[in-house]
């Protein structure tokens, strides 16, 4: 059931969410935050989470938890000898799992798609990604099965690959809200692993440090 507390928090956290994803973090209040949850007191962000920059990580992590139990369950059915798209399937599902649990509209990959313009929020990603046992352990997993690419394509493809799950998983959501079609996410995730893949496994054409890369995390 939980207390009034907690069912104002969730709502604020849901505001944030979807006026975030909508308009971008820093074209939003905190006053309009609250308004659109449906609270009254618009000092709501302060009270409830002590600071904006404690509402965004909030809403950031908000569902970190239930990721990593899925990822979990999906890393403990893996046979002994997994392949590479095995192992993708295991960092993409808990995300597209996610957002599967979630009624239409949704905002949570468009939200996160927005976390790039505050470059705070994007080093608190890379360091839950670092931070997750499991990510890290499939990460290298990856790794030895395309252990023929430089590391800097490697580098590079994981790089591009993060920012693909996030943007296609985006753009079908908005899609999901523009036109009247019965969400698969489940076919969608397959879509996804497969193209991941694919991109791990191309030939290598040319090698080096091409991006400049920001973040030294795979996925990040």
């Amino acid at each position: 059931m939980g207390t009034y507390g907690d069912h104002a928090r969730r709502a604020l956290l849901d505001s944030a969410e979807e006026l975030f994803a909508t308009f971008g973090v820093d074209a939003v209040s905190n006053r309009r935050i609250a308004e659109h949850a449906g609270n009254a007191n618009h000092s709501a962000v302060s009270y409830h989470f002590g600071s904006r920059d404690e509402l965004v990580r909030a809403t950031l992590l908000r569902y970190t938890e239930d990721a990593g139990a899925r990822r979990g369950e999906l890393v403990g059915m893996l046979g002994p000898d997994p392949g590479l798209r095995d192992l993708l399937s295991c960092l993409v599902i808990p995300f597209t799992d996610q957002l599967a649990s979630m009624p239409v509209p949704s905002w949570r990959a468009r939200f996160l798609q927005q976390m790039r313009t505050v470059p705070s929020m994007v080093a608190t990603v890379a360091a839950g990604t670092i931070a997750d046992p499991l990510v890290d352990d499939l990460i290298q997993r990856v790794r030895a099965h395309v252990s023929e690419l430089p590391d800097s394509v490697y580098t590079g493809r994981s790089w591009l690959l993060g920012r693909l799950v996030v943007d296609a998983c985006a753009a079908y959501e908005e899609r999901l809200e523009r036109e009247d079609v019965e969400p698969n996410w489940t076919g969608f995730a397959n879509f996804l692993i497969d193209a991941c893949a694919g991109m791990l496994d191309a030939p290598v054409t040319g090698a080096g440090d091409f991006l400049g890369y920001r973040t030294t995390s795979a996925w990040a």
